[in-house]
């Protein structure tokens, strides 16, 4: 019997704690704010969402540069309440 494959991380985790080993992928950043992938998409497009970065034809984002979106959106809604 084979061993079974490991699970995958949840992404939401890199949020809260060090950098995962990897980047985050457009899946992962759907799963995180539970919005539709071809959302994610349109905010890189747009340039509205969190920073991502292209490596060949894959779109990646920096766990970091997510973690400080999400800083920056929170202070922003503070700010304007």
């Amino acid at each position: 019997m084979s061993a079974p494959a490991p699970a995958r991380p949840d992404p939401r985790a890199a949020l809260r704690g060090g950098l995962p080993d990897q980047y985050l992928t457009p899946d992962d950043i759907a799963v995180m704010f539970k919005v539709p992938k071809e959302t994610v998409y349109q905010w890189h497009k747009k340039r509205t969402g969190p920073p991502g970065f292209r490596i060949g034809k894959h779109l990646r984002y920096d766990p970091a540069d997510v973690r400080a979106y999400v800083t920056d959106r929170k202070t922003d809604d503070q700010a304007a309440a």
